[in-house]
């Protein structure tokens, strides 16, 4: 990465429910193949790199520069294609590497439901903060040294998860209980309470299902890797 990138001091932070198409002023079609031309430039640099020095600041680059940097290059491109796999998987990175605490609590509420998709992601038992990170940093260092189509679908198998932990805090929030306490239900909630356990369910199960799409979305960025057709 050129070393004169401006830093962006105070990087915006998106979150999964946030991971959408942006509309700018410029040309679309310009965009596009600007967007194209530099996940191929990037990953496929990355990829030919043999150094490990390297690789951790591909992996680390939002951490330095901000998650605006590469969402002007990728946030734009369809859910399927090189440059929105790579946004995809920058940008849910980033919001667990800054909520570390919830998203392995969603994590650890979800795990037991999807054992297949629990064993590609691949996160050490018990999914503690550290691990979950842990995680997230090999499966997109993966991206850069090993099999792409892999990480792709360990990031997809994560995203199942999380969004069984939210469904599953969703439910019981819904009810009037604390999201910290979904296994230990308290007196009847007030009707208060109950109308807005029933508006904080709701943004739950429509971020699980952005979640479950994004997976869907990677997965079939995966097979389109192995055919060959994914740019």
């Amino acid at each position: 990465m050129p070393s004169d990138l401006p830093r962006h001091h105070k990087p915006i932070k998106f979150a999964p429910a946030k991971i959408q198409n942006r509309v700018g002023g410029e040309d679309p079609a310009v965009l596009s193949q600007a967007a194209h031309e530099s996940a191929q430039a990037i990953l496929g640099r990355g990829r030919a790199n043999t150094d490990p020095a390297v690789t951790a600041r591909l992996v680390e680059f939002t951490d330095h520069y901000g998650l605006e940097a590469i969402a002007e290059m990728w946030s734009h491109s369809a859910g399927v294609s090189l440059p929105g796999s790579l946004w995809r998987m920058y940008a849910l990175r980033d919001t667990i590497r800054k909520n570390p605490e919830r998203i392995s609590y969603f994590y650890g509420l979800g795990m037991e439901s999807d054992q297949v998709s629990r064993i590609v992601a691949g996160v050490a038992d018990p999914p503690t903060e550290s691990e979950i990170i842990a995680t997230v940093n090999a499966i997109l260092t993966g991206a850069y040294t090993g099999e792409f189509d892999i990480a792709l679908e360990r990031f997809a198998a994560f995203c199942r998860v999380v969004a069984l932990g939210q469904d599953a805090v969703a439910h019981s929030v819904q009810f009037g209980q604390l999201e910290t306490s979904v296994q230990h239900p308290k007196n009847e909630p007030s009707a208060e309470v109950r109308r807005e356990g029933a508006r904080r369910a709701h943004e739950l199960r429509a971020g699980a299902q952005r979640l479950t799409t994004i997976a869907q979305e990677l997965e079939a960025s995966a097979e389109k890797w192995r055919e060959g057709t994914l740019d």
